[in-house]
């Protein structure tokens, strides 16, 4: 059961009934006769608080994910506008040379996957701000130490934020695999005790309407004349 509204509808049934079966002495008195006592009721009452925990729970950290996700993306394209400003001033200033280019990692297109990138934007910031007399040179063109530094702080802001993402992730997952367990709990427990809800109050449709269950409209049927 995955539909959102299928679960939503099936909590809400559960609650109807449940609660029900446990404030009405006439339904519990019929149903007491089937085994389905108030003790053995309150199980089912505990399966849909689980369930009901569990779904509120999984959206939670759904909401999590999604959150982390928008922060991750946001500090990327952020650390990106300032490293590509950089490349691009870096290999006018280092365009003749094919070491420097190598050593930061100039040339061609930048990784389109996160880890590409981070790989990419890593060693440049690291390996220029190791290189003093290459800061002397681009310092010419106001680039500083200090700016490369803020630059090198997006870069890990983006690490820091993809980690996040990938714990929420994680988190997000777990909450779903205990939700589908606990609502496949409570849906077997309401079909049995729907079943047998519906043998126990067949003669009295008011009460089983009151547990949420839809009783259909008996239509009379034709009598069929006798042959001549």
């Amino acid at each position: 059961m995955s539909s959102k509204k299928t679960i939503d509808a099936l909590l809400n049934s559960a609650h109807v009934a449940i609660a029900n079966s446990l404030t009405n002495a006439q339904i519990q008195s019929y149903l007491s006769e089937f085994g389905y006592t108030p003790e053995r009721i309150q199980q089912g009452k505990l399966l849909y608080e689980a369930a009901l925990a569990a779904h509120q729970q999984q959206r939670a950290e759904y909401g999590d994910q999604r959150t982390a996700t928008t922060t991750l993306k946001q500090a990327w394209d952020t650390a990106k506008k300032s490293y590509m400003r950089y490349v691009k001033i870096a290999r006018i200033v280092f365009k003749d040379n094919a070491g420097v280019s190598t050593r930061l990692e100039l040339e061609g297109d930048r990784k389109k996957t996160l880890s590409g990138w981070l790989a990419q934007a890593n060693q440049f910031y690291t390996n220029l701000l190791n290189a003093p007399e290459l800061l002397t040179q681009l310092r010419e063109y106001g680039i500083t130490a200090d700016k490369l530094q803020a630059g090198q702080a997006e870069v890990q802001a983006v690490d820091a934020a993809n980690l996040s993402q990938k714990t929420e992730k994680g988190d997000a997952q777990t909450a779903t695999q205990t939700k589908e367990k606990a609502i496949a709990a409570l849906q077997s427990w309401m079909s049995d005790f729907t079943g047998i809800a519906r043998l126990a109050l067949e003669g009295d449709r008011q009460l089983l309407e009151g547990l949420g269950i839809v009783v259909k409209s008996r239509t009379s049927g034709s009598i069929e004349k006798p042959s001549a």
